[in-house]
């Protein structure tokens, strides 16, 4: 077993169901929602459901969480109430009708994966630097998906990906059911009130930053597909650079458990917020040129990978004792969430004027306002 007395396997299985149904909703969601007809602006509304319910689900079910202390249990109902309220959307393609169906299946899908953050961190105990190890097979899920859809999406129309969504829902779903709960003895006794917590400069630093990062991601999960299909590109090479992207991520994390320690949570996330600001304007300003498109999608292991280990060490570290799970999900709800939500709209209005160009550049630009505060505010913290 890769780590001693961790449940490896069944913690990474769960990772990889919960990232390939990622790896069918960030590249093709977009195309399945333009293939049923929607406008560029519905696409960023409905894309925004998805992403809006983080702002309160992961609360709701972290405060839960923190008090029940059956994280597991709630992973498993809300996985089963994921897949089938997600299974509605098979009935009408109407907007209101899937507006619906994505606002259900949001709330309870948005629940599990903050838990689980918090429930593999807890098996991991001391060893909390070695998360990336166990990640690292959503990211795995996540190319497997991305790369086969692309190809199947070559002779297939898009009416398949809603099946391929399920698919992967239901593989959470079963996963869940064999993960156990950690242990109690891997929390820290030491407790501060939530309120006391959010009172730090440095905690509210933190958070805006997840909030601009991700909003700056907006218009690369919501219209990147779109994006490079416009610029004549195949959906089995679009699906490859997806894959390429996570690739690079992959092989982050079999670094981060060396590089958090050595360099410092506050290093790694400023490098990947310079990191980011770099790759939106690529991906803005050279759509057709090749070369530069697999650079950027290179520069996705900042722009997620390190940036994400490093946030969810941040937290650890920062929400001890009892606020692990409402921690993980203010992680999630601040950043994904209303980061995310706003991030889809804002390139859903954005897009056709004035235009992708801008709307990178404003993502580039937002990116930058974020490695600004952590300049300024975070404090070099060790792993």
């Amino acid at each position: 077993m890769p780590l001693k007395n961790t449940p490896y396997w069944r913690l990474s299985g769960f990772y990889f169901f919960y990232f390939a149904s990622l790896g069918v909703l960030v590249p093709y969601w977009g195309l399945y929602l333009q293939w049923e007809g929607f406008t560029a602006r519905e696409i960023g509304e409905l894309t925004a459901i998805l992403l809006a319910t983080r702002i309160v689900a992961p609360n709701v079910w972290g405060w839960i969480a923190d008090h029940s202390g059956q994280r597991m249990t709630i992973v498993r109902w809300t996985s089963l109430a994921s897949t089938l309220a997600f299974a509605a959307i098979l009935f009408d393609h109407s907007y209101y009708w899937i507006a619906a169906v994505l606002l259900v299946f949001s709330f309870f899908w948005n629940a599990s994966l903050p838990q689980f953050e918090a429930t593999t961190l807890q098996h991991l105990g001391t060893h909390s630097h070695h998360y990336s190890k166990i990640r690292l097979w959503g990211s795995i899920g996540f190319i497997i998906i991305v790369a086969l859809l692309g190809i199947l999406l070559e002779h297939f129309d898009a009416s398949i990906v809603p099946y391929a969504m399920l698919l992967s829902l239901v593989g959470i779903w079963l996963v869940s059911l064999v993960v156990p709960d950690s242990s109690s003895r891997h929390l820290s006794l030491a407790h501060q009130s939530l309120r006391s917590i959010l009172k730090q400069k440095e905690v509210r630093a933190f958070l805006a930053i997840c909030f601009l990062v991700q909003l700056s991601h907006g218009p690369y999960y919501t219209f990147y597909t779109i994006y490079l299909e416009q610029h004549q590109y195949s959906r089995t090479l679009i699906g490859q650079l997806w894959a390429l992207g996570v690739v690079a991520e992959v092989i982050i994390f079999l670094f981060m458990h060396h590089w958090l320690p050595r360099y410092g949570i506050r290093n790694v996330l400023l490098i990947s917020l310079l990191l980011s600001s770099l790759r939106w304007v690529i991906i803005g300003f050279y759509p057709d040129s090749l070369g530069l498109l697999l650079f950027a999608q290179l520069l996705h292991a900042a722009s997620f990978g390190t940036f994400h280990a490093a946030a969810i060490a941040w937290v650890h570290h920062s929400f001890t004792g009892k606020n692990q799970g409402r921690g993980q999900a203010l992680y999630s709800s601040v950043g994904f969430g209303a980061g995310g939500a706003l991030g889809s709209l804002f390139s859903g209005y954005l897009w056709l004027t004035p235009g992708p160009t801008i709307t990178f550049s404003l993502a580039a630009f937002i990116s930058f306002i974020a490695f600004v505060i952590g300049f300024k505010w975070l404090t070099p913290t060790n792993s």
